[in-house]
């Protein structure tokens, strides 16, 4: 059985990624250093491409001859 690909070409990926770390890395050191609540900005930042990055491994693992649920 052959896997389906994702939506995300391997550098969007890769990028996707690194974006998700640091935000994920920005958002605790922002909410130590600065005294308004703008971490929260990080933290949903980094959970939206948390959802994209699952999203693509979802399409990834399903079979290519699967329907979609579209």
């Amino acid at each position: 059985m052959q896997q389906g690909s994702g939506f995300l070409t391997t550098r969007q990926r890769r990028l996707a990624w690194f974006g998700f770390l640091l935000a994920a890395a920005q958002a605790p050191v922002a909410a130590k250093l600065v005294s308004d609540d703008s971490w929260l900005f990080s933290l949903c930042v980094a959970l939206m491409v948390a959802t994209v990055i699952i999203a693509d491994d979802a399409s990834r693992r399903r079979p290519a001859d699967a329907p979609s649920a579209d």
